[in-house]
Parts: structure tokens; sequence; C-alpha cells
């Protein structure tokens, strides 16, 4: 079972109300079951609703991880969590990889995509063998779904590569797994173990 987990979702203000919803409540199903939750910091968007889902459920330790350039008033706060300031991105996506045993992606623009394809990859290369889940809500993800088939189908990468992360709908579905997830070794033709 993970202990922990990073959270990557969008910062944006301008979606659709059930977006935030479904954000609170992934906080709020997360804190339930005793996760220590780390994410980017941010009090806005889809991080601020899941923070805030977390913090009002009580019992989960929140961690937000923020660049020194985005610590500004407005968009971070260490009223709901305890804050950690990266010199940049890079050190950020560092300390996060390194610190959470597990990783869960909610819908997200260009940064969270880096992220996640970010994480993915050094699970890939053997970096990690860390819990991935992706949270599908409102088929959100169903383009770039087919797109990574593709890779697979067309030999782009092998397709073990299917294991090392998984999809679902629900926050109850994702923290089912990630609560029960067993490291896997994927077979790799070019890497040794």
């Amino acid at each position: 079972m993970t202990n922990s987990v990073c959270v990557f979702c969008s910062s944006s203000e301008d979606l659709q109300k059930e977006y935030y919803d479904y954000a609170e409540r992934f906080g709020k199903i997360l804190a339930e079951n005793n996760f220590t939750i780390y994410h980017g910091g941010g009090i806005i968007g889809l991080m601020g609703a899941m923070m805030r889902g977390a913090y009002r459920q009580g019992g989960a330790k929140i961690i937000g991880v923020v660049p020194e350039k985005l610590h500004r008033e407005g968009i971070v706060s260490d009223d709901m969590q305890e804050l950690v300031v990266t010199e940049d991105m890079k050190e950020r996506k560092s300390y996060l990889r390194e610190h959470a045993d597990s990783f869960a992606i909610m819908p997200g623009a260009f940064g969270t995509m880096d992220e996640m394809f970010e994480i993915l990859t050094l699970k890939q290369l053997k970096y990690h063998n860390k819990a991935i889940v992706i949270l599908n809500f409102n088929h959100f993800f169903d383009d770039m779904l087919r797109q990574m088939d593709k890779f697979f189908d067309e030999g782009f990468t092998i397709s073990n590569y299917k294991t090392t992360y998984y999809v679902c709908e629900t926050p109850e579905e994702a923290v089912e797994y990630l609560k029960n997830y067993k490291p896997t070794h994927v077979y790799d033709k070019y890497l040794k173990e």
C-alpha cells in the first residue's frame, strides 16, 4: 500500500463546476484513507479544490511544492498545507518524484501532461516503480489514451508498458488501486534489472 500520493492537475479557474466538484471529492476520499498528499501548491484550479476537499475532511497531511517564481499571493498559501519552495520547475518535479509513493493524474493542460509523461517515462526506464493512476473524469483523456494505444499498436513502444499505469473514472476506484498497488517488473529487452 502507498502512504502518499502526488496529484498532478489543472490550475485553471475557467473550468466547468463539475471538474472542481470532482477534484474536491478526490481530496476528501484521499483524506478519508489517510494519504499524505503532495501537489503543486496552488490554491486555485483543481489543485485548490482537491486540497480544500482533503483539508475539510481532515486526516490528510497536505504538502504543496511550488517554484519560487510562482510563490505569490493569490496563487499559493500555507493556510491549509505545508509549503515547500523550490528554485525552479525542474527541482519541484524532482522533489515530488522523490517524496511521493504514488502518482495520480487528473485533468489538466500542458503542465499536467508534462508531469504525467515524465513520470511515465521514468517508470518505463526503471527510475521508479511507483503506482500511476489516470483519472479519466468526463472522458477527458480519451483522445490521449487513443494516441497512447497507437504507440503500442504501431510498435513505438512495447505493449507490456500498458501495465505501467492504470486508468479509471472515479476517485473511489483510484484510491482502491493506490491502496492495493503491488510493484510490477515490466519486461524490457533493452534494459536489464
